[in-house]
């Protein structure tokens, strides 16, 4: 989750103070900073240095990135008449950046690279809010109050993620992410009714890729039988639902993704080891896990803990068989 970040000083290094999507669109800085933390310790995947609205800059929506806040928009999405500037992506026009760093990492790399992209519901509310936000009301506004002009909206982010994720398999890429942080925000009702129809399009837009597909929530422990409905060989759980739980909800022929706190790498190594260690008690050794963090790596973690962390995974791993 997130490999690379702040956490790594020789990331801030190389960053400076630029914009993140500045770096971005510069592809020997891009793939520079995706294999930084394979230097640092032997991880099974890598993770492309890229940021869930690449694709909707590269269509024309102004996002910037304000340090300690995230994507920002100054003239959020509010009607029908914003939803408008929207258009199908063309990647190779839109964002050859990306795909050229993705050719050189799948030439270079040893083990697989996950592309990526957001989901409908969380690009829509970062559209919507004008950037994070906590209660994503005005996006359940818009959803709940303007059913036509939101039905437009999540149809037009499907054509932008579709031919982005199409496209980084097509360049070389192993694996695909979808990611929606956000969409724990809503009631399962609510996903069934303005989300499920979208997700279900997206994933049969990339049903034919020979890649394995990980569709990740936050928050998502009442929308999992929903996301797995939706689609995606593998569901990412956050920490927050116990991982035996949620595989006796999804059935154990569903693989899964987590699901260890991120802020317990901020503690001493033995409460780490004790907690992700239960994480693997969870799995009992059964196929189909895939450890990882519940969510994104913190900026101050130590890089020792995740360097021990990934030991300690692949020593289990090697034991259960």
């Amino acid at each position: 989750m997130r490999q690379a970040g702040r956490y790594l000083p020789e990331y801030r290094d190389i960053r400076g103070d630029r914009d993140i999507l500045e770096t971005i669109r510069i592809p020997d800085e891009a793939v520079e900073i995706t294999l930084q933390p394979l230097r640092r310790m032997p991880l099974d995947a890598a993770i492309l240095f890229s940021d869930i609205v690449v694709p909707l800059v590269a269509i024309g929506i102004p996002f910037r990135i304000e340090a300690g806040r995230g994507p920002v928009l100054d003239e959020p999405f509010r009607s029908r008449r914003h939803v408008a500037r929207l258009r199908p992506l063309e990647p190779e026009v839109d964002e050859p950046y990306t795909l050229e760093a993705v050719r050189a990492l799948a030439d270079e790399l040893d083990v697989p690279l996950l592309g990526f992209a957001g989901a409908p519901f969380t690009l829509a509310s970062y559209l919507v809010e004008g950037g994070p936000s906590r209660d994503h009301a005005r996006t359940k506004a818009l959803m709940f109050a303007d059913p036509l002009t939101w039905e437009a909206l999540m149809g037009a982010l499907v054509d932008v993620v579709v031919p982005h994720l199409r496209a980084q398999v097509g360049a070389g890429a192993s694996a695909l992410q979808v990611f929606d942080p956000w969409v724990g925000a809503l009631a399962p009702a609510h996903y069934r009714a303005y989300v499920l129809p979208h997700m279900r399009r997206l994933f049969e837009g990339i049903a034919d890729l020979t890649v394995p597909v990980i569709h990740f929530g936050v928050g998502t422990s009442e929308l999992l039988e929903l996301m797995r409905d939706a689609g995606g060989a593998a569901i990412g759980i956050d920490h927050r639902t116990p991982l035996d739980r949620a595989w006796e909800r999804l059935g154990h022929a569903t693989a899964i993704q987590g699901n260890l706190d991120p802020a317990v790498l901020l503690a001493p190594w033995e409460v780490v080891e004790r907690e992700a260690l239960d994480v693997l008690d969870r799995a009992g050794g059964r196929a189909g896990h895939v450890f990882n963090l519940g969510h994104g790596v913190l900026p101050d973690t130590p890089v020792e803990n995740l360097q021990r962390l990934v030991d300690l995974v692949h020593a289990r791993s090697e034991r259960d068989g």
